[in-house]
């Protein structure tokens, strides 16, 4: 139950004007620096000189290679199973803290090598006995090679593992429906007066000449439209919810790209040796934690034991619930954002048992949520960040944006608020994202200039199960460079992230849009542990 925002950059809405295929808009390309018309847009749509600055930086950085150009048939797309990774200097003497060097070598169906970069990949070493794991750094050598860094983080015999998430071509064909069909999802709401009803579509955007209704936010600008009913007003609506998933978005050959147990994660395997012996080091100095939070550094963490270690943090594990009510003792938590920071909320609900949801009648899965502990006084609240989000049913009186909640909010030591938004986004052009965060962003560093003992903390997103048709939707790769912008754009402000990307990427369980509750746990305890961090 997920979703993503739309296009369109700034903080000035005047009027709702469709920008017509004569109208040209420039805004710097992302694929090739050419100008790019936006999917729809309005008159006065405006961006500051600095937001438009670093709009074009973010874009930049997240620009992803291109194969040559021309159609590249299915044969001479990348194979898995042909690829193989050697170990760089596999059999030379490791301690901890060293660096590990994979080598990637990509060949095509017919078994030729690779030419050209762009393939999606995710990688990590591990070692499953002791329930450990971390990430690595991919980089792409632009010529069918790929170089993966491993910094060796706990003793004993560790293995490595790459997949590809998707090929080269495939990755086209997802930028390709980025940038022309964000409608790929589509919305609805319902409008009733009375006995009578009305549903329309909705969206970021909606392309045509038919009359619509403007819901666009007075506060932060966000764009938002329903198509008119025939006979209610649109004051009328009472209702939001996801209205489904487009079908026939690929050309035959574009399928072939885009196939379970072909192409979409599967496990490249290796030459030669894949594990190396690792050797504790000499003297007891433990990874220095001095280092500043750097949400762009890598890895941040590692498992061992199945519990996240952090190198910006020291976590403290709340394996009993008492510890939990100790922590959160006269507090109020807010947690925006979609279905997996309601995950905390479900967790935190069920593990403390003097925490106890207050029945708000609100949709199963939508929310908003609150549990309250009276013996403690403590308050935890869930509230989904605002459209386009793929919830079943949201009422529209409870359709807020982040932003706007945040300014609600006085703040002060006893606040603790927890964000996260990214899957909903992940169908529109990243435009759209970038100024939902902007908008975010802004309402933060307001509340930490009125407010500064406010605790800000942002859940990463995270991976997911992948197939066929989710991957036109909600790849990996979507939520991969909604990521990098977000750690981005948050850097810098004063806020904490906890790493679900890399807490799903080093784990051994299969990935899963929910996370399971070990990770969950994991998740927690950092949040936590910035909530009462240990007196050291």
């Amino acid at each position: 139950d997920l979703f993503p925002p739309q296009n369109l950059d700034d903080d000035t809405v005047s009027g709702s004007n469709w920008i017509t295929e004569n109208d040209v808009q420039h805004s710097l390309s992302q694929t090739n620096k050419t100008t790019r018309k936006p999917y729809c847009g309005y008159t006065q749509q405006t961006l500051s000189k600095r937001e438009q600055e670093e709009q074009e930086t973010l874009l930049a950085e997240i620009e992803w290679p291109k194969p040559p150009d021309g159609k590249i048939a299915f044969a001479q797309s990348t194979d898995p199973t042909r690829s193989d990774f050697v170990i760089v200097k596999p059999s030379r003497f490791f301690k901890v803290g060293d660096e590990l060097e994979v080598l990637v070598r990509m060949k095509d169906f017919q078994g030729k090598p690779k030419q050209y970069g762009g393939d999606y990949l995710q990688a990590r070493i591990h070692s499953p006995l002791l329930k450990a794991g971390a990430t690595g750094r991919i980089v792409d050598c632009h010529n069918g090679l790929y170089k993966v860094f491993f910094t060796l983080l706990w003793p004993g015999e560790i293995k490595v593992s790459v997949s590809l998430v998707h090929p080269s071509e495939a990755i086209q064909v997802l930028l390709r429906l980025r940038e022309e069909r964000p409608d790929r999802v589509y919305f609805k709401s319902s409008f009733k007066s009375g006995r009578y009803s009305e549903t329309t579509e909705c969206n970021v955007c909606l392309p045509g000449d038919v009359p619509v209704c403007n819901f666009t936010d007075p506060y932060t600008g966000e764009p938002w439209f329903c198509y008119k009913p025939r006979k209610l007003s649109c004051a009328s609506r009472i209702s939001h919810a996801k209205g489904g998933y487009l079908k026939g978005l690929l050309t035959k050959e574009e399928s072939l790209f885009f196939q379970s147990h072909v192409n979409i994660k599967r496990p490249i395997l290796s030459s030669g040796p894949d594990s190396v012996i690792v050797k504790p080091k000499a003297f007891t100095d433990s990874i220095s934690m001095n280092r500043a939070e750097d949400p762009t550094a890598s890895p941040s963490g590692y498992y061992y034991e199945d519990q996240w270690r952090s190198r910006t943090q020291w976590i403290h594990n709340f394996n009993k619930s008492d510890d939990i009510t100790e922590c959160l003792q006269g507090k109020v938590i807010h947690l925006f954002g979609d279905s997996t920071i309601r995950q905390w909320f479900e967790y935190l609900t069920a593990f403390v048992p003097d925490l106890v949801e207050f029945n708000l009648r609100s949709p199963k899965n939508v929310g908003p949520f609150m549990s309250v502990d009276l013996k403690h006084n403590i308050l935890l609240k869930f509230r989904c960040h605002g459209p386009p989000i793929r919830f079943s049913t949201v009422f529209s009186s409870e359709l807020r944006y982040i932003a706007n909640e945040l300014n609600g909010i006085v703040g002060g030591r006893n606040t603790v608020i927890a964000i996260t938004i990214w899957s909903h986004f992940s169908t529109f052009p990243v435009e759209v994202y970038i100024r939902r965060l902007r908008n975010i962003r802004r309402s933060i560093i307001q509340l930490l200039d009125r407010s500064p003992e406010t605790l800000i903390v942002i859940r990463t997103a995270n991976v997911q199960e992948l197939g066929p048709e989710v991957s036109l939707f909600n790849s990996d790769w979507y939520s991969f460079q909604l990521d990098s912008v977000m750690r981005k754009m948050f850097s810098g402000i004063g806020v904490h992230f906890v790493d679900a990307w890399e807490m799903s990427v080093a784990h051994y369980l299969p990935h899963n849009l929910h996370p399971q509750e070990v990770i969950v746990k994991n998740q927690i305890d950092a949040f936590l542990s910035y909530v009462c961090p240990l007196q050291t």
